[in-house]
């Protein structure tokens, strides 16, 4: 086939494509020819998943996989059943996070993308926890379900420990008394096992808790979390436009603020932005730990520069801790993945309300 490329001087003649063009069009060509196949396979292979699946749920053996080599018994070939993975024991603690998700009007269409991702990995991040909290998203509605619906498939709905509620933040703290105190509201472990041994902490106070607006504004520092208490956290990515907007809504409701004690432990080498499931994240990390310095030094990324501070003492040296630089890897919720293609955007966004300057 003789490929030429017209020229512009409007004559009859015309130019040989260069050899790059000629491969990257043989490329395409191939990758086009090759397009039914790639999907023979991909559904060749969903059905021996599926398979497996249900030979697993049936106590049957399952067909060899095709790099997996038999194992021999008495000169015959065996094939040996693959180890279950079982899912990591949990504890359920008698604590909520809130995710306020009612900003839906003040984000553009990239930034609800990311919290959708966010929310995910707030899910995904208590999912995987050893000491989970109940989780519960309120104000669910408008664009971001109409993407949980697409991207999800509506998968989510059958994640386990987790609400979604069309009800506001207010409200979803109020049904979260009832969910902690229930028969599956859980028990102290952790750091909310050490403060019910204090004195000065009697269980009558601790199953009262208290209600409290996540708000870097607030003038009110949180020292530590308490047993059957909800804790909001503000689902607003917005590039920092909006400021005080999470701490004006938890003010007009009447509801209590307070900020984490980032300032007492890490110094910070220019203006830190926390995403909503890194606030999640710390929180998650302090009722395992107990240590706001280790939950942050486990949390923030070390390229935003954040170090403990002279007089914080790290128990465990784990300054080099880099548990969030995998914020692009797939996120695993259920029996699938789901990419968690906007991970870039919770870098240098705001989730939560949270913005700290220099000192």
């Amino acid at each position: 086939m003789d490929h030429t490329l017209s020229t512009e001087s409007g004559d009859d003649k015309a130019l040989p494509l260069s050899k790059n063009k000629l491969k990257k069009l043989k490329r395409d060509q191939e990758w086009e020819a090759n397009r039914a196949k790639r999907k023979e396979k991909r559904r060749e292979k969903q059905i021996e998943k599926k398979q497996r699946k249900r030979a697993a749920r049936q106590g049957t053996a399952p067909t060899a996989p095709p790099n997996q080599t038999p194992a021999r018994e008495n000169g015959q070939e065996k094939i040996t059943e693959p180890k279950k993975l079982t899912r990591q024991e949990y504890t359920q603690l008698p604590i909520t996070l809130v995710l306020d998700c009612g900003f839906d009007d003040l984000m553009m269409d990239k930034e609800l993308k990311s919290l959708g991702s966010q929310v995910t990995r707030c899910y995904s991040d208590n999912h995987k926890a050893p000491l989970q909290a109940h989780l519960a998203v309120s104000s669910f509605g408008g664009h971001l379900k109409e993407r949980f619906d697409g991207l999800l498939a509506g998968h989510y709905r059958s994640w386990k420990n987790v609400r979604f509620l069309e009800d506001d933040f207010v409200q979803a703290a109020t049904q979260a008394k009832e969910w902690m105190k229930g028969e599956r509201g859980g028990k102290l472990a952790g750091a909310l096992a050490k403060e019910d041994d204090s004195p000065q902490t009697s269980h009558a106070q601790d199953e009262t808790g208290e209600v409290v607006y996540l708000t870097s504004d607030s003038p009110d520092t949180l020292t530590e979390l308490r047993p059957y208490s909800t804790y909001i956290i503000g689902g607003l990515v917005d590039r920092n436009r909006h400021k005080g907007v999470c701490y004006k809504r938890a003010m007009d409701r009447g509801m209590r603020t307070a900020k984490l004690p980032i300032g007492d432990y890490m110094q910070m080498a220019s203006r830190f932005v926390l995403a909503t499931n890194h606030v999640a994240e710390i929180m998650l990390r302090w009722l395992e730990l107990g240590d706001w310095g280790k939950a942050f030094l486990q949390v923030m990324p070390k390229r935003k520069g954040g170090v403990l501070k002279p007089n914080i003492r790290d128990p465990d040296d784990e300054a080099d801790s880099e548990a969030l630089e995998e914020e692009n890897a797939e996120v695993e919720v259920l029996d699938g993945k789901v990419e968690d293609e906007d991970a870039e955007a919770s870098k240098g966004e705001d989730g939560s309300g949270y913005r700290m300057v220099k000192g």
